[in-house]
């Protein structure tokens, strides 16, 4: 059945939403979109040293990634505006990573699926890599699901109950990074951020407590991925931007069941 690239795509597609969906919660609630786009865009710089030292461009990736996530919150704890140093840093990384993926010599690279996916073209190992890291983030979020819920709501509380909200912090920071490096090859490093946060935004209209909005943004990142999939092989669109317009879909549907004046249950 693997053999079917088809099919092969549609468990990528699944692996990421299982991954990106109940982060993305966190991303809303927490206000950190521009902290997903910086650390996806820094991955583009990963995928250049990882090319250049003919290593795995997952372990490339995922370094990076790792690398601008931490740097962010330590110089935001430091004073820094957190928009002002994103802004700095996301677009830094990105033009210093297609500058380099460019001076590479002896290497044919798409750049464009690299920018926004490659999900009809991934291969056994990527399934591994995929199902692997979405398996981790799955597992640190159960894990740690109640003490990152009370340190988004309300440091202060946090602390009371013997919680310490930077090390949650630093729980969504490597999973981030984690979900970064395996979605490369399913939506590209400019969309990674829109699959975190579309699914979860267009199930929050729907769902009346926190588990309820992630399990609702499982559902619909899930069925954006597959839709997304078949609708790039039925009309030959480019797959990872048809999973994110799907998710759009999902959203305003959402938010026109919102505008109807049905209330969260």
């Amino acid at each position: 059945m693997l053999d079917d690239f088809l099919v092969r795509a549609a468990l990528a597609g699944l692996g990421v939403a299982l991954a990106a969906a109940p982060l993305g919660c966190f991303v809303v609630w927490r206000r950190m979109a521009y902290f997903g786009d910086a650390t996806a865009h820094a991955a583009i710089l990963g995928v250049a040293i990882a090319l250049g030292l003919s290593v795995s461009v997952f372990a490339g990736a995922l370094g990076v990634a790792l690398l601008m996530a931490l740097t962010v919150s330590a110089l935001t704890a430091r004073g820094y505006a957190m928009d002002t140093l994103l802004g700095v840093l996301a677009h830094s990384a990105l033009a210093v990573g297609l500058v380099a993926v460019s001076l590479i010599d002896g290497i044919r690279i798409d750049l464009v699926a690299y920018l926004f996916g490659d999900i009809l073209s991934v291969s056994r190992m990527d399934l591994a890599v995929i199902w692997t890291g979405a398996a981790l983030v799955l597992a640190g979020l159960a894990w740690r699901w109640q003490a990152l819920l009370t340190a988004t709501l309300n440091s202060d509380l946090a602390y009371a109950s013997g919680i310490d909200p930077k090390r949650e912090q630093l729980v969504l920071t490597l999973a981030l990074a984690l979900v970064v490096a395996v979605a490369i090859k399913v939506v590209g490093v400019l969309l990674i951020a829109a699959l975190l946060i579309i699914p979860a935004a267009a199930a929050r209209p729907l769902a009346g407590t926190p588990e309820r909005m992630a399990l609702g943004a499982v559902l619909i990142a899930s069925a954006s991925a597959l839709a997304g999939v078949w609708l790039s092989f039925l009309y030959d669109t480019p797959a990872g931007p048809s999973i994110v317009c799907c998710a759009g879909v999902a959203f305003a549907l959402t938010g026109t069941v919102r505008a109807m004046g049905i209330t969260n249950q």
